[in-house]
């Protein structure tokens, strides 16, 4: 059995619990080549122009992988629990994808804890869509579960080292992990990041749970609880790098209110907020960033010097 994994969205948040857990049910993974230019292409064609950039790249993922595989995988996830709730693209992409493509197969698990459809419950279903048993499925939940926690934990870790160094300039990237690991979107601020003398920050590579927390600091009400894990990084590395940057791809709503909130709250540290879409060039990002490394760079120097 074949199972197609679209290269977007989620997949960067749960790699390895999902790769894991199909190939422990000895299933065949194909994963979408990364993003580029005619996946981007074939993704706005079979978008409204209102969707969001990240949604418009999935669906080109989705495409790719059409003959490729025997399922695609297209979860459907509403909330991690009560106060937990996700950006309503990851309720919606299932309908979407089904009503898009017409008589493609997808294999999926409903994520939604308040009304009991728990990550575990969705695994076991999809194992029992493979035809393996409950023991088989639960198995494979359990170690690809372990192993997305260790890598989780190993990407904290790394993150700690970076931190620690003393040299260079630490730039906290904040953003969701599928714009920052895109190709289209984030990789190209990476790149540009690193080549003007800076250190990037993965506001995603901390424990989530402590973010969570540490959202608090910044905002008792914030709704969504992918944005609660960045903006808890903020308030967690904020007085340990020495400027961030904020990513939206337009037009997200959730990422909007979020990052003006966050350059309204934070204050003592210089701040970009950069906004990607479809249309973006890396001659206006180049500028941008080279000009607020600069920034950073002059406003750091002076304070070495009084030291």
């Amino acid at each position: 059995m074949t199972i197609g994994i679209p290269r977007a969205l989620l997949y960067y948040k749960y790699q390895y619990l999902w790769e894991v857990f199909f190939n422990e049910l000895d299933c065949r993974i194909v994963l979408s080549e990364p993003s580029n230019n005619q996946i981007l292409a074939d993704g706005i064609h079979f978008s409204i122009d209102e969707s969001c950039l990240p949604s418009k790249i999935y669906l080109g993922h989705v495409y790719s992988l059409i003959g490729q595989c025997d399922y695609i995988l297209v979860p459907r996830v509403e909330n991690l629990g009560k106060n937990e709730k996700v950006c309503v693209k990851f309720n919606g992409m299932y309908d979407i994808v089904k009503n898009t493509f017409k008589d493609i197969p997808l294999i999926y698990y409903d994520l939604d804890v308040t009304k009991g459809h728990s990550e575990l419950k969705g695994f076991l279903q999809m194992g029992r869509m493979l035809g393996k048993s409950y023991r088989q499925a639960m198995l494979a939940y359990q170690k690809a579960k372990k192993v997305q926690m260790l890598k989780d934990q190993q990407k904290a870790e790394k993150q700690l080292k970076s931190l620690n160094n003393r040299e260079g300039l630490k730039i906290l990237m904040v953003t969701h992990p599928y714009n920052i690991y895109d190709n289209l979107i984030g990789e190209p601020i990476i790149k540009l990041v690193k080549e003007s003398g800076g250190i990037p920050i993965y506001a995603d590579a901390c424990d989530s749970h402590q973010c969570i927390q540490k959202s608090e600091e910044i905002s008792k009400t914030l709704n969504w609880i992918y944005n609660k894990e960045l903006v808890g990084a903020v308030s967690l590395y904020k007085d340990q790098v020495d400027g961030i940057i904020l990513i939206t791809a337009f037009p997200c709503g959730t990422d909007s209110l979020v990052n003006d909130l966050l350059l309204r709250k934070i204050k003592g540290i210089p701040m970009s907020n950069i906004v990607v879409d479809e249309l973006s060039g890396e001659a206006g990002l180049q500028t941008r960033i080279e000009s607020f490394i600069d920034i950073i760079r002059e406003r750091k120097e002076p304070m070495c010097a009084i030291r």
